[in-house]
């Protein structure tokens, strides 16, 4: 019996259901053109593309359809879901940054962060806290890496908000 690995169903249907609704859009995303030759078409090579995607992708899922234990196929498609998680936090992060400050939002997520992922413990938090504050200070101060300040930081007096904005 072949090697089977957890996820290669998973894998043959999503990659199928995308490339027939990339293919399901041609009439409205590429054009032909009348009196030019094949090889000429701005559509070919998308055409090509996604049909060889297709069929690839219905024989893939075909082949994989014999999988015995759909159990192991949604405990990984649960793990796969699971990793959004940490693209949220990255949004999350990008949202805070322009509005409290690269400070103040790293010195909040790091944190936050390790404690998601399970040191609970004060000392790492406080860890994950200096190393932020590491990171800043490393990209902000030294190389002067230009992140915008946060709008919070209007609400400093002037000589507070200069030194923020180019040093935090």
């Amino acid at each position: 019996m072949k090697n089977i690995k957890s996820g290669d169903l998973l894998f043959a249907v999503f990659f199928f259901l995308i490339s027939a609704i990339l293919i399901s859009q041609f009439p409205d995303q590429i054009k032909w053109f009348k009196k030019t030759k094949l090889t000429s078409q701005p559509a070919l090579w998308s055409a090509i593309g996604l049909i060889g995607m297709t069929v690839f992708g219905l024989i893939h899922l075909f082949l994989n359809l014999r999988i015995q234990n759909l159990k192991i196929e949604l405990d990984e498609g649960i793990l796969w879901i699971k990793s959004i998680e940490y693209a949220c936090w990255f949004l999350l992060y990008v949202i805070l940054v322009p509005n409290i400050g690269y400070l103040i939002a790293t010195l909040i997520i790091a944190p936050c962060l390790t404690y998601r992922v399970g040191y609970r413990d004060k000392k790492m938090i406080t860890y994950s806290m200096v190393t932020g504050l590491s990171i800043v200070l490393i990209f902000k101060t030294f190389l002067e890496v230009k992140i915008p300040g946060g709008a919070i930081y209007e609400l400093l007096p002037n000589t507070i908000r200069s030194f923020m904005i180019l040093n935090f």
